[in-house]
């Protein structure tokens, strides 16, 4: 489906090179039940296994170590001005598996690393803090997203706003220039910016910081897991500072840095792609439930990438519904629901970056369908054009 969702009677009309038309992703009560679509799934999809989820972490490790020690080994001896040339490659792929990585302590959050919540925890926030997340900050407003996604009032995450409400920038640099010098923003500093003071995330009548254990994010029985995110923040940075003091920034950059700078383009670029698309609804309080903001959701294509972010891109519906099933049963167990879920089930193969511009472009604003008048509480994507 490289265009958009799945097929519905209400379609929506964007302006696009091709003739292709978008269709929205239906809004009506399923004729299934979250229960049908479970029992679809093979029991053995659901279970954890602590040394099967291990050996794709010790491989992403491998991976990071090989590309760490092949790069700092040669990459310098390499004649002016190659280094130029074979930094940005290593960075790329560097950043991929940090990527997976990264993931791997996503799904540590969600329970489904093991059956032990202690060892997911450990593990997860040791991942995250040497990838400069704050792990338990992060698994406690993401956990809310899963609880609340596709709500405008409490959904944690790309909360589109209303034409009125958008910042008149915004229409500025609603052009060519404009959408390229926000993209850059967005994957070089988007996801720091997010974390530092909430943007693009629900507004709160205080200000929201997932470093701040005071913050109105999080509960008072929450702040201490916050405090303990910034510890191993604090702590992983001044180890960072103190290589650097005898290798030199320059080499921290070249070895750390400019990875980390990929995989922070990639966690923006996977998580906005799988919440906005033109066929996906939003809701307000008056039309909103669990499942249909479970529907709001997602797959994508990211061809080869898929398996190194250990699926993640190409099983979000899937993991909307059941967030606790383990990465390496999510493909099996997105092929047994599609049948079940029919045209509630979206999917997009276009490339990412081909559909970053696009959505960029197609997804400014959110509006109710004036025609539609018994669904006013649905919203929709919407462009200037």
């Amino acid at each position: 489906m490289g265009a958009g969702g799945r097929s519905n009677p209400r379609d929506l009309d964007i302006k696009k090179p091709d003739t292709n038309v978008i269709k929205r992703a239906p809004t009506s009560k399923p004729p299934f039940t979250l229960a049908d679509i479970k029992k679809a799934i093979p029991h053995h999809c659901f279970e954890r296994s602590m040394i099967r989820s291990f050996s794709y972490l010790v491989a992403d490790l491998t991976a990071a170590s090989i590309f760490y020690y092949v790069a700092t080994t040669y990459i310098p001896q390499l004649p002016h001005p190659l280094p130029y040339l074979a930094w940005p490659f290593y960075w790329f792929f560097q950043g991929c598996v940090f990527m997976g990585i990264w993931l791997i302590a996503h799904e540590c959050g969600h329970h489904a690393f093991s059956d032990y919540v202690w060892l997911e925890d450990t593990i997860g926030f040791i991942l995250h803090s040497f990838l400069l997340t704050p792990y338990f900050s992060w698994k406690i407003s993401h956990r809310r997203h899963h609880a609340n996604t596709g709500s405008l009032e409490h959904d944690e995450v790309y909360v589109p706003k209303t034409r009125p409400k958008l910042a008149s920038s915004a229409f500025y640099l609603d052009n060519p220039i404009g959408r390229t010098l926000t993209l850059i923003v967005k994957l070089t500093l988007g996801w720091y910016i997010y974390l530092s003071i909430n943007a693009a995330g629900r507004p709160y009548d205080k200000f929201a910081s997932h470093y701040d254990p005071r913050s109105p994010i999080f509960s008072d029985n929450e702040r201490v897991l916050i405090l303990m995110s910034d510890i191993g923040l604090v702590s992983f940075s001044y180890l960072l500072y103190k290589v650097a003091m005898v290798q030199g920034f320059t080499w921290i950059f070249c070895a750390y840095g400019g990875a980390l700078m990929v995989m922070n383009a990639f966690v923006v670029t996977i998580t906005y792609l799988h919440h906005t698309h033109p066929s996906l609804p939003h809701y307000d309080d008056s039309e909103w439930n669990w499942m249909k903001g479970a529907f709001s959701t997602i797959d994508r294509d990211y061809g080869v990438l898929n398996k190194v972010f250990h699926n993640i891109t190409d099983t979000h519906v899937l993991h909307h519904l059941f967030s606790y099933i383990p990465h390496y049963h999510a493909m099996e167990a997105t092929k047994a629901i599609r049948p079940i879920m029919g045209e509630f089930y979206q999917s997009d193969s276009t490339p990412f970056f081909v559909a970053l511009w696009r959505e960029s472009k197609n997804c400014l604003f959110i509006e109710p369908d004036e025609s539609d008048e018994k669904n006013k509480g649905i919203y929709w994507y919407k462009s200037q054009e």
